[in-house]
């Protein structure tokens, strides 16, 4: 059986709020609602077992003994003969310490998937989510009885929740305890449930759920609401909601980190000659200036115009790559000029040079080197 201290990551001398925090974290990480995978749902449980014994003082002493969280567990793998004897035949009096369950559970956390734009990602956007989940019953607040009703005292078990049975055996007549079949281990009975909510304490309903998206966030990111799940049966409390985000892609801007990347397409005149032009970011108009014989590739970068950390202030920059259109047709007239510029200007010969896949890559190299 795998040691409860290591399946939680924490010290053999950890307090209990370092447990606490440690089965929080690995709940969260592990949940079936958040992690589907076989091998989280069997983690989950461990998770959740060492947990039930290590926070339990009493528990956790008798393991720490014996290294056993079984029945058996204590000095040497033995609780000593009094712990046998319960075991086989129950503590004094003929009764186990043994509780009633309680009707109020925990909910379940639940997972909502939102597309955010990119420009939505720049400085954070707030959004109203709606959610189908379960909610307080309004009729009987959590109670599972009919209003000015309650549970009454199981005439069974008489509030125990479990029954004692005995069996003949080698060992003579072995007492066993098991969950009240009337009471189905609480304790109590309803005899008027809620019939708005058939005696359960939650209803499902649609709600909606405010939250402020930070900037910076990025596909599969996933944000967590606390308390903002299913509430649980009998009105216990809310379960987690999380917010698993996914970015769409846009037609014009890319994202690189912080920064954002475009493409600029110029004619040849204007690169040849330079240009001032004004070109729409994501926040706003942004003059840019050209300067004489820019070349496809060459990266223009505005400061300050890209996205804001998610942890941070400092927004990255607005990158912004050349593309140097050449006209595919033109006139006679056209031609000829273009001719007589060729002459007096005297170009380079065409020279190989190292292969690249395109503009695209040219501006990626560039991009990176930025």
């Amino acid at each position: 059986m795998a040691d409860h201290y290591e399946v939680l990551g924490v010290s053999r001398d950890a307090s209990q709020e370092e447990i606490k925090k440690a089965y929080r974290r690995l709940a969260r990480e592990l949940h079936p609602d958040v992690n589907p995978g076989d091998d989280a749902a069997e983690r989950f449980k461990l998770v959740t077992h060492a947990y039930d014994v290590l926070s339990d003082p009493e528990q956790r002493r008798r393991y720490d003994m014996g290294g056993d969280d079984s029945p058996f567990g204590g000095a040497n793998g033995f609780g000593g003969f009094s712990d046998i004897f319960e075991t086989f035949f129950g503590a004094a009096g003929g009764t186990r310490a043994a509780r009633p369950r309680s009707r109020r559970e925990r909910g379940q956390d639940a997972l909502v998937r939102i597309t955010l734009e990119l420009k939505d990602v720049v400085f954070g956007v707030h959004r109203d989510i709606e959610v189908d989940t379960a909610v307080l019953c309004e009729t009987c607040q959590g109670s599972c009885c009919q209003p000015g009703t309650g549970p009454v005292t199981c005439d069974i078990c008489h509030g125990a929740g479990y029954v004692q049975r005995q069996v003949r055996s080698l060992l003579g007549n072995v007492v066993t305890s098991q969950p009240c079949t009337v009471c189905q281990g609480y304790g109590t009975t309803i005899p008027y449930p809620c019939v708005t909510c058939q005696g359960q304490g939650r209803v499902r309903a649609r709600r909606t759920v405010s939250i402020d998206i930070p900037a910076g966030v990025e596909t599969g990111l996933r944000l967590q609401l606390p308390g903002s799940g299913e509430v649980g049966p009998g009105g216990g409390p809310n379960g987690d909601l999380y917010i698993e985000v996914t970015v769409a892609p846009d037609e014009v801007f890319s994202r690189d980190g912080d920064d954002l990347l475009a493409t600029l397409e110029v004619s040849m005149p204007d690169a040849i000659l330079g240009t001032t032009t004004t070109i729409e970011s994501l926040d706003g108009p942004v003059d840019l200036e050209l300067r004489p014989g820019v070349q496809s590739g060459d990266v223009i970068t505005v400061r300050g115009r890209g996205i804001t950390p998610l942890r941070g202030t400092q927004r990255g920059d607005l990158r912004i790559g050349v593309h140097v259109v050449t006209p595919t047709r033109v006139d006679g007239r056209s031609r000829a000029l273009i001719e007589e510029f060729a002459k007096k200007t005297k170009p380079p010969a065409p020279r190989l040079a190292h292969f690249q896949q395109g503009l695209f890559a040219k501006l990626r190299d560039r991009f990176r080197n930025g």
